[in-house]
């Protein structure tokens, strides 16, 4: 059973830090692109970050260009987000996704498999 799973979410206040993880089992996603989105309350799950099967090859929204980072560790079959000079509008669960394609994308549905989401709170 294939599963993603995310960690690292909480409570930072803003301009502060936080590391986010996603940790795939039941099979090896090394050949694919990665992605990280969220979904704050009563608005659309948007895309964040991407990144290409290599990790050579990455893509942003414009929301967090300069602040978020995306990283791959295929060995460990984890990617990562560090999320730098937090704003109180990145409060949003947070979901992790593999997608059925190596090279980065930005489209949802070309992510076949989703994590169950991390609560971050971003507090002004």
């Amino acid at each position: 059973q294939v599963q993603l799973v995310e960690s690292g979410g909480g409570l930072v206040q803003a301009g502060g830090s936080l590391r986010l993880s996603c940790a795939a089992s039941g099979r090896t996603f090394s050949g694919y692109a990665r992605a990280w989105f969220r979904q704050a309350p009563g608005k659309e799950r948007e895309f964040i970050a991407a990144i290409n099967w290599s990790g050579d090859s990455t893509t942003y929204t414009d929301s967090v260009k300069g602040r978020f980072t995306i990283s791959r560790d295929n060995a460990k079959n984890t990617i990562y987000l560090q999320m730098n000079s937090r704003k109180p509008e990145d409060t949003a669960v947070y979901y992790c996704a593999a997608a059925n394609r190596a090279r980065v994308t930005s489209r949802r549905n070309e992510y076949r498999y989703w994590g169950q989401g991390t609560q971050v709170t971003v507090s002004s």
